[in-house]
């Protein structure tokens, strides 16, 4: 094509006949329909360069359109897979994009799941790495980890092993893994509940969806979210459940993401049917069943199964909104007893933003009398899995600093965040242990949660509405 016939053929905006989000669409696997709206989406972006800032991808594609005098048709696929690749899916270009759908904007455009959809492409075309499938299903890693927890603990930490897994499956050597418990979330509310999927009896129905990280590698959070839901009345179901399926999304793996939502959905919608709402601890679940589950699971074949994925989907609350929407209602137990006091650092994750729901674990944070929490709203730079890979981790480090130095700029004792990676990023970077919010709440329920008692319910600050 000559340069005059280019520019007569100039990239539209509005969306090509092959925009969808949904696997059971035929149009989604077709390799031109997906080029057509890369393209499309590419053009659009280096119009805008809004995103430069979010990560790698926007500044990689700017730099490359540029050398391609501005025509994004001229790209090389090497460099195409690598804006693929450098997106690790935080989400924070959707929020901020203009146009996108939830903007009600024709353009329709959302670059994150583009991105993922060239990954599911690509997965079908080439096998993935050895890496990308372990990663896929952390529920298998957990249970073998779980099972031989002393040792694999170990080996996690065993320098020459922590080398040889970066050669042969790509984990950084310096990355810190979770340790695995010894024993399950699942095993400890098992015995806790003398072998029932269900514990109290109060009025507000409540299904925990503790996570596949809270279930083998910290289940002292979903044990504290027991004990907080348990104190506010509520009665807590814990079925047997798996992983969400975002690291198999991530790693391209659409059919094993689709039989975990599958799985799950199946095991919720009874429990749903009966009025029961879908409380979820780490956002990076509750995002991913609110708005994958309805595409992954629309089969015009299964009717009833996409139905009950809508259902669930709708029924989805993050902990901390489940735990605001109580206090609306007069419902949420202010009985603090003791208070880590002064200023707490919270964190913001970018799944917790993408869902549009506000800071919820900071603002119940605030009912804690003389607690001041401290926001720090920046990408930790963890991302589910892609931290860990080799060629990555340092660029998951540099992403990190800004939230680094905004936590550390709270000079708090106490440190928050509502997702588990980015307690364990702060960990790693900052050499500092960050709480969950309702670890936090857990404990200023008890008397010897924190060294300062709570001497009076009038205590400064305790009615202040949130900003």
């Amino acid at each position: 094509m000559s340069e005059d016939d280019r520019r007569l053929d100039h990239i539209r905006y509005a969306p090509t006949d092959g925009l969808t989000w949904n696997p059971n669409d035929p149009t989604y696997w077709d390799e031109e329909a997906l080029k057509k709206e890369i393209d499309r989406a590419f053009e659009l972006c280096h119009g805008c360069r809004m995103c430069f800032k979010y990560c790698q991808s926007f500044p990689t594609l700017f730099e490359a359109v540029d050398a391609a005098d501005g025509d994004v048709r001229r790209l090389d696929p090497a460099v195409v897979d690598r804006v693929i690749d450098e997106c690790f899916q935080c989400k924070l270009c959707y929020t901020q994009c203009p146009y996108t759908e939830a903007e009600g904007h024709e353009f329709r455009l959302d670059f994150p799941r583009l991105m993922l959809r060239a990954k599911a492409v690509r997965r079908r075309r080439r096998r993935a790495p050895l890496r990308d499938r372990m990663l896929a299903d952390p529920d298998r890693l957990g249970r073998i980890g779980t099972r031989t927890a002393a040792l694999a603990n170990f080996g996690n930490r065993f320098r020459p092993q922590r080398v040889l897994m970066e050669k042969l499956a790509g984990i950084h050597r310096d990355k810190l893994l979770p340790d695995f418990a010894s024993r399950t979330f699942e095993a400890w509310f098992r015995g806790r509940s003398r072998g029932c999927e269900e514990i109290g009896d109060g009025p507000h129905r409540v299904v925990l969806f503790e996570t596949c990280f809270v279930n083998y590698n910290r289940p002292q959070i979903g044990q504290a979210a027991v004990d907080v839901l348990l104190h506010n009345d509520c009665t807590v179901a814990c079925p047997r459940l798996e992983c969400c399926g975002m690291p198999a999304l991530d790693g391209g793996d659409i059919d094993l993401a689709r039989r975990k939502a599958e799985r799950n959905v199946r095991a919720l919608e009874s429990w749903v049917a009966r009025g029961y709402l879908v409380v979820v601890i780490n956002p990076t679940c509750s995002l991913t069943m609110r708005q994958e589950y309805p595409e992954l699971l629309d089969d015009p074949q299964r009717p009833a199964l996409r139905n009950a994925a809508s259902a669930v989907a709708a029924a989805v609350r993050d902990i901390g909104e489940y735990l605001a929407e109580l206090r609306r209602e007069g419902a949420f137990r202010e009985d603090f007893r003791s208070t880590p006091g002064g200023a707490v650092a919270y964190h913001a994750p970018c799944h917790l933003r993408a869902q549009g729901i506000g800071f919820r674990g900071r603002d119940l944070l605030r009912r804690i009398p003389g607690v001041r929490p401290k926001l720090t709203a920046e990408c930790c730079g963890h991302d589910g899995t892609w931290a860990m890979k080799t060629e990555y981790f340092e660029m998951a480090r540099r992403n990190g600093e800004k939230a680094f130095e905004g936590m550390r700029a709270a000079e708090a004792e106490v440190w928050a965040t509502d997702c588990p990676l980015a307690a364990l990023q702060f960990e790693q970077f900052c050499g500092r242990r960050a709480l969950h919010p309702i670890e936090i709440l857990a404990r200023a329920y008890r008397p010897d949660g924190f060294a300062t008692p709570i001497e009076s319910e009038s205590a400064p600050g305790r009615d202040e509405e949130p900003a």
